[in-house]
């Protein structure tokens, strides 16, 4: 098998869910996207090769399918992917643990989350209604696709509002989902909930935590 069969392989049907069909690419990418969620509440620096490869593989099933609008809006997730994970790795910001440490945003960060998320919204849903075959269905898509990218940018910088991102896409995503006959990634969206609420109360709990004093400065 050579490398395009194998990416058109990736946009064969899986199986089916309550009459829906279920493509690999569409298993595969939420699956990868759960684990990285998972690991993002256990502040793993792995969080971040999961949504790498969760990335590569809806790129790899885009490009066969010829979705160019698909394509670049995963690269652009990849690329804040790669961001993140130096972030995680060479920030200034660990625990006593050797976890990135968590904290709540300032009010100038929450400002700059807020207006960047309104205003890529506003940009991104005005790009896909001009260019329809960008999106088959411009705003919800624009919402949840610039959510996604505030949510992780406030994961890089370990900000607890990085669930509450999660939680205002999840509300769009899992009816968006239902709606589209993608009954698999409304599953997969309703697990996403369960885990952002999860994640949420233990960022929430660390956040308050003392931070340990390390050994040779004063407290």
């Amino acid at each position: 098998m050579n490398l395009p069969d194998a990416f058109d392989g990736l946009n064969a049907t899986a199986f089916t869910v309550l009459g829906q069909p279920v493509i690999w690419s569409d298993m595969a990418g939420n699956l990868l996207g759960l684990a990285a969620l998972a690991l993002g509440w256990r502040r793993s620096l792995w969080t971040w090769p999961a949504q790498l490869a969760s990335g590569l593989v809806l790129v790899a099933a885009y490009a066969s399918a010829q979705l160019s609008g698909g394509v670049g809006k995963q690269l652009l997730v990849i690329t804040v992917a790669v961001w993140g994970w130096r972030q995680w790795r060479h920030g200034s910001r660990s625990a006593g643990d050797g976890h990135i440490a968590v904290r709540f945003a300032t009010a100038r960060e929450r400002l700059l989350l807020l207006t960047g998320a309104a205003g890529g919204t506003l940009a991104v849903g005005g790009l896909f209604t001009a260019w329809p075959q960008l999106s088959w269905n411009p705003w919800p898509d624009a919402y949840i696709f610039v959510g996604t990218l505030v949510a992780m940018i406030a994961q890089a910088r370990g900000l607890v509002e990085f669930w509450l991102a999660w939680l205002l896409v999840d509300l769009v995503g899992v009816p968006l989902a239902l709606h589209s006959g993608l009954t698999f990634s409304a599953l997969v969206y309703l697990v996403y909930f369960v885990l952002v609420l999860w994640g949420l109360r233990d960022w929430w709990l660390r956040s308050r935590a003392p931070r340990p004093v390390l050994e040779g400065t004063s407290a």
